[in-house]
């Protein structure tokens, strides 16, 4: 197999610019000890959706748009997470601003830019995540519980689609990596009563891999350097450097010792800080 690091990508100056002070002008608003982040989260929404009726009473907007523009105030809105018996309201009140902005930003016609949108949700996880380590990188529709029960170390990377249930907390060490559409639950359903919840954490370990489509079950502790396959589900815990496959996942492989692993050169990831 050939040896591809990530290339880097440019985009033009002007918009490099541009986007560079809209983050920094997001980041010290959200700095401030006297953020309101429920307003945060209303007007930067309100200037990417409907920049027409920003400051505009709302009564005086058409019905329709009424509806809409209550959608990007985190004030008018439920989520999920809000109906579990077990949420620390207080906490999650100061986050929940920060994941509705996370959330719409993603389904706006800014989310699916790489550039922009790493960027964008580098600033908000720390301020989200119990830890957030450096180089962050989540691309695009991820999605979270409780956020606050999530830890993450360095140089974690968080592909599409990917759901991070962290109701009962889940702890991502150095340079993990989760693949598209794969799922973490960190809560379990007892099979008398739908109602009978557990939530015992999940652990990955420091270079664990995650690939397409796989499922973490509550409790699971992958071990460092080990990896879960396509489309497998880890009901149990995988030692360190093992491959599980499968459904159940079953370790299947081994990875090699790392000094017979062929030695690559350091890369730099280009949307790295």
């Amino acid at each position: 197999m050939a040896f591809l690091p990530l290339r880097s990508v440019d985009v033009s100056a002007h918009a490099s610019a541009a986007y560079d002070a809209w983050l920094d002008d997001l980041a010290g608003r959200l700095a401030a000890p006297d953020c309101d982040r429920a307003e945060l989260c209303h007007s930067v929404l309100t200037a990417i959706y409907y920049p027409q009726y920003a400051g505009m009473e709302i009564e005086r907007v058409p019905a329709a748009a009424r509806i809409a523009l209550l959608q990007l105030d985190p004030r008018n809105i439920t989520l999920e997470p809000e109906y579990y018996a077990e949420i620390d309201v207080g906490r999650y009140a100061a986050i929940k601003p920060l994941i509705w902005l996370w959330e719409m930003f993603d389904k706006s016609p800014l989310g699916e830019n790489v550039y922009l949108g790493v960027k964008f949700r580098r600033i908000l996880a720390p301020h989200i995540f119990k830890r957030c380590g450096r180089n962050f990188k989540a691309f695009h529709f991820v999605k979270l519980s409780f956020g606050y029960n999530l830890e993450v170390g360095d140089d974690v990377v968080v592909h599409r689609h990917v759901l991070l249930d962290d109701r009962g907390g889940i702890r991502l060490g150095d340079r993990v990596s989760i693949a598209d559409y794969a799922n973490i639950y960190s809560h379990t359903h007892a099979l008398h009563d739908g109602r009978d919840v557990d939530t015992p954490a999940v652990v990955l370990g420091d270079g664990v891999r995650v690939t397409y489509h796989a499922t973490i079950l509550a409790g699971v502790t992958m071990a460092a350097d080990s990896m879960l396959g396509a489309l497998a589900v880890a009901t149990r815990d995988i030692a360190a450097g093992d491959v599980a496959l499968g459904i159940p996942a079953q370790p299947k492989l081994k990875k090699p010792a790392r000094e017979e692993r062929p030695s690559f050169p350091t890369s730099t990831d280009p949307l790295a800080e």
